[in-house]
């Protein structure tokens, strides 16, 4: 820990403009960064009551809509600037600083995994919140709000620009668009830096995980089970294929992964398909290893459909597409990237023990950019995440919206 200490001291002169050069440390010293420190412990109630609030507001893929009229409710009446909902739907807030840069993005995503009519009440029992969603990422935007009110309550002058964002696209199929719109489009070339909190406890998230996801379709003729027998099947050769991905051999180091998420076809028990889908993700924290898992279930799909319209004499033939349905880069912060050493010197700062790790999140987008970005844990810790079951724990988390507090002063500043 002592040479992380170490790392951590020298990223934080390195990462902050010499007008305002303070590592983490100095600034936790600060009076007027102590109010704001012991205003978000003391406040930690109200940051959970958000966090419950903002679950119970449903937020399926590509239905953020209710979600983010709250979130920007609450943008305007914490009296953040130049607040707006932009096209792709991302709810975004400024709080200006006295230079124009650093400019840092904190963010959110407002989405979840669970589908429309999902029931998100949350059930509380002593520390533990119950309720799908309740810490992916319920407890990002609820962090959000509170370096928000922190900010305004300790008076505190950044010299940089924070940007509030709580953007949608995060999850399932939304491929990133919401912060894929923020980077090219809403505010293109002004981050200097990008922080989504979206993470369990203290994770320290420095690699990022990527995905190539596709929508695999066979198609056919089909006809009826009888009297049309001898016709290939679509449904046959999904199965075919799927057979070959279950025996995919994958590295466990750099870890890379693959699963048939979804499947789908055919249109009764006496009919051969005529129609047959999968939907395949496939992951890897190392890029040579995603695309020779790529170039696999290419193969793997291409002989499926030999062997199926090989199988019989018909004339008829199956064809397939495979059609991306979501990509995600990978991305790697090395633990000497300043904005890496600024997190692990905050953490030493807060006497909190760093925990890098790997993960998919909005962050992958601003590394492949050329913008240091990371994703952090907002405190507590999540467990369940992505089923019916997901509950957070809320033990000791006011820990974590202080880290993320001190990480963005950090970032932009002290007037």
């Amino acid at each position: 820990m002592k040479g992380l200490a170490a790392l951590a001291f020298l990223g934080a002169i390195a990462l902050l403009p010499a007008a305002f050069a303070q590592t983490p440390a100095q600034l936790a010293k600060r009076p007027d960064v102590r109010r704001a420190l012991d205003y978000v412990n003391a406040s930690e109630s109200e940051t959970l009551s958000e966090q419950i609030r903002v679950c119970e507001i449903p937020a399926p893929p590509f239905k953020e809509a209710v979600r983010a009229e709250e979130l920007r409710r609450r943008f305007l009446e914490l009296g953040l600037g130049h607040v707006r909902i932009d096209r792709e739907g991302n709810v975004i807030g400024e709080r200006a600083g006295s230079s124009a840069a650093p400019t840092l993005v904190l963010a959110a995503h407002l989405d979840t995994v669970f589908p429309e009519g999902t029931a998100v009440k949350v059930e509380r029992d002593g520390v533990m919140l119950k309720a799908p969603g309740i810490g992916d990422d319920c407890r990002g935007l609820a962090v959000i709000l509170a370096v928000a009110r922190a900010l305004s309550h300790a008076e505190l002058k950044t010299a940089g620009t924070i940007v509030f964002v709580a953007d949608v696209g995060e999850e399932g199929l939304g491929n990133l668009r919401g912060v894929r719109e923020l980077l090219t489009e809403e505010l293109k070339t002004r981050p200097t830096e990008f922080i989504t909190i979206d993470s369990s406890g203290f994770d320290l998230v420095n690699r990022e995980v990527g995905s190539n996801r596709y929508r695999v379709t066979f198609h056919g003729p089909g006809g009826h089970s009888y009297w049309a027998f001898g016709l290939p099947s679509a449904i046959h050769a999904l199965g075919r294929a799927i057979d070959k991905v279950a025996d995919f051999k994958v590295p466990a180091r750099p870890k890379t992964t693959f699963t048939v998420g979804r499947i789908e076809g055919g249109t009764s028990v006496n009919s051969i398909a005529h129609t047959a889908w999968m939907e395949v993700d496939l992951r890897s924290e190392g890029v040579t290893e995603l695309a020779h898992l790529d170039a696999d279930l290419k193969r793997a799909v291409q002989s499926a459909l030999d062997e199926e319209n090989a199988f019989w004499s018909s004339e008829q033939k199956l064809t397939v597409t495979v059609a991306p349905i979501g990509e995600r880069p990978v991305g790697t912060q090395d633990v000497l990237a300043p904005i890496i050493r600024t997190a692990l010197a905050v953490d030493q700062a807060l006497d909190i023990r760093s925990n890098l790790t790997s993960s998919s999140t909005d962050a992958g987008l601003p590394v492949r950019l050329g913008i240091p970005a990371i994703a952090m844990g907002g405190g507590g810790r999540w467990l369940g995440m992505h089923s019916l079951e997901e509950s957070f724990d809320t033990t000791g988390s006011a820990l974590g919206t202080e880290r993320i507090l001190l990480m963005t002063l950090a970032i932009v500043g002290l007037e």
